[in-house]
């Protein structure tokens, strides 16, 4: 079992993707109120080492060494990647090691504006940084981002980012009703969208529990209702959860696995992830799925979301 690595897990942007996990849950720049890892712990700005290289690189070259079909090597997790000050270590031991492999960051966004984290993304095949306002009061609202952090430096990161990298950025932008669907900051992520110049925008919304109540998520036609008033390139919705079912990465044997550990007694996504050993961003794809299935359903207790089947 693998402490840092996770997958492949079935992605419609990424195909097989295999995770690499370089930060602590839940270590992160932002807490989002519509995370569906959970709400931060250590919110943040310092890059640290935070899961060390070695550590990192050792399971890879065991994981490699069978000769996996991925079609990509994917920064992510339970946390913000690129606050781990070694990400370009590990993306150059990459890019080295498994040249035919095509690599993916997926960031929040919020640290691009350092120059050097930027250099150290480079080399990188895609970049899929989000930005889900434009304003600080929104900002504020729905990411919760640390007390470091400004909307106009985050957007002038991207911008940088874009004027610097080659390949491609995949922006995505995460809606909530009440939260960032406003005429008025709808215009001004339109115009930040115009300055960042992205290859792709992606829309997505609420589809499992956020860390706080009662949140609302947009329905697809709503959100081309955006597309449509935006009239702007390269938009698209993200695809909803049944679909990834039909991903080759999907995996039948994890989804029993989760129905037969909650059949038993409801959990919470950290009860299975400490019962069945799969990293949480891997568990989330396929509750997402169930949720979607109608197989299981979820109530909101003190200790967190518990998920539990529900029966017909």
């Amino acid at each position: 079992m693998y402490k840092y690595l996770f997958g492949p897990v079935p992605s419609r942007r990424l195909g097989m993707s295999l995770g690499i996990d370089l930060i602590p849950k839940k270590v992160c720049s932002l807490n989002c109120v519509y995370c569906e890892v959970g709400k931060t712990t250590k919110l943040t700005t310092d890059r640290l080492e935070y899961v060390k290289y070695d550590k990192v690189v050792a399971e890879l070259k065991q994981f490699m060494s069978n000769n996996p079909k991925i079609d990509y090597i994917t920064f992510s997790g339970s946390g913000e990647p690129t606050l781990n000050s070694r990400i370009g270590d590990v993306l150059d031991f990459v890019k080295s090691n498994y040249p035919k492999i095509k690599t993916a960051v997926l960031t929040n966004g919020t640290l691009l504006n350092d120059k050097k984290l930027r250099d150290d993304l480079l080399m990188a095949d895609v970049i899929l940084p989000s930005l889900d306002a434009a304003s600080q009061a929104v900002f504020e609202k729905i990411d919760r981002p640390n007390i470091n952090l400004k909307i106009k430096t985050y957007i002038q990161g991207l911008i940088d980012l874009r004027n610097e990298y080659n390949g491609k950025i995949w922006l995505e932008i995460f809606l909530l009703k009440n939260y960032n669907d406003s005429k008025e900051e709808l215009g001004l992520i339109k115009e930040a969208i115009i300055k960042i110049n992205p290859d792709s925008i992606q829309l997505n919304t609420l589809d499992r529990p956020g860390t706080i109540a009662n949140l609302i998520p947009l329905t697809r036609s709503e959100m081309q209702k955006i597309i449509d008033i935006w009239n702007l390139p390269d938009v698209e919705i993200i695809a909803s959860p049944p679909e990834r079912a039909n991903i080759e990465s999907y995996r039948d044997d994890i989804e029993t696995a989760i129905l037969e550990t909650i059949s038993r007694r409801p959990c919470t996504l950290d009860d299975l992830h400490n019962l069945l050993g799969i990293h949480i961003n891997e568990i989330n794809k396929y509750l997402g799925n169930l949720e979607a299935e109608n197989k299981i359903k979820t109530e909101r207790l003190d200790r967190g979301v518990f998920y539990e089947i529900k029966h017909k």
